[in-house]
């Protein structure tokens, strides 16, 4: 999909969702007690280009008012008001808005989620019913790029998929998921290029001291003097929200912190 990946230690892995991991990250520091880290993160950039390829009026409908995509979902699915939407309910649309995108199985679904495949096939077809052209989509883009032998990023990357014409089902099916994926985390791969480019050169025109340290998918992080952390943060939001023109807002988060598990956001 063209992402950046990085050995010796593998920095894209760096565990956070267990008390080990979180203490690991707490280890990574500035190399100067006047500096911090920054933090800016794309916001569900993948399903933002979902939005901008597909056209799906209902999901940029969402990200144009700045609604909570999966509390939107949530209450779809389970034919609720959203006052009722649980944590619960909340994280299985999470679930569903990033898995069925990328071609996750009904039956997939009713495993993760602990739920009988009844409840997974209604479940996908409410969202479905909700969000039409998602579902245009993922029927008719393997079926594209079986045709063409290829898929393409928002910036014409072309990613060659032979495998979508072998006779072995479960490469055939992989290589279908591929095609489903690689418009959209292949084009975010590919929009926050442009920003870390765009980044460079306007710290270099502003003679801002920051230093670029990593980038983790659709996070980059910075080293940045603390009296500079302000104006440097503005300058990365702009690089980062420009990069690309969707149809949607591309929205980032930034934080700042001490080491690189104690963020917390910027107003």
């Amino acid at each position: 999909t063209g992402r950046l990946s990085s050995t010796d230690p593998n920095l894209q892995n760096i565990p956070i969702r267990t008390q080990a991991g979180m203490e690991i990250r707490r280890a990574f520091v500035t190399g100067a007690p006047d500096r911090m880290l920054l933090s800016a993160d794309y916001s569900q950039i993948e399903l933002r280009i979902l939005a901008h390829i597909t056209g799906d009026e209902a999901l940029i409908e969402i990200f144009s008012r700045d609604e909570d995509l999966h509390s939107a979902a949530a209450a779809e699915i389970f034919s609720v008001a959203p006052g009722e939407i649980t944590g619960e309910m909340r994280a299985f649309a999470k679930m569903v808005n990033f898995g069925i995108p990328y071609g996750m199985s009904d039956f997939r679904l009713a495993r993760e989620m602990g739920v009988s495949l009844d409840d997974a096939r209604r479940y996908m077809e409410r969202y479905f019913a909700r969000f039409p052209k998602v579902h245009e989509y993922v029927k008719e883009m393997p079926e594209r790029a079986r045709e063409l032998g290829y898929v393409e990023t928002l910036m014409g990357r072309r990613r060659p998929l032979p495998e979508l014409r072998t006779r072995a089902p479960a490469v055939r099916q992989a290589a279908e998921r591929m095609a489903i994926n690689t418009p959209m985390q292949g084009s975010a791969a590919d929009i926050i290029k442009v920003a870390m480019l765009r980044l460079a050169e306007a710290l270099r025109a502003t003679e801002l001291r920051a230093q670029m340290l990593l980038q983790v998918h659709d996070d980059l992080l910075l080293d940045v003097p603390r009296e500079e952390l302000a104006e440097t943060a503005a300058l990365l939001g702009e690089c980062m929200s420009g990069a690309y023109e969707l149809c949607v807002p591309l929205k980032v988060d930034i934080k700042a912190g001490e080491n690189w598990l104690d963020m917390k956001p910027l107003s």
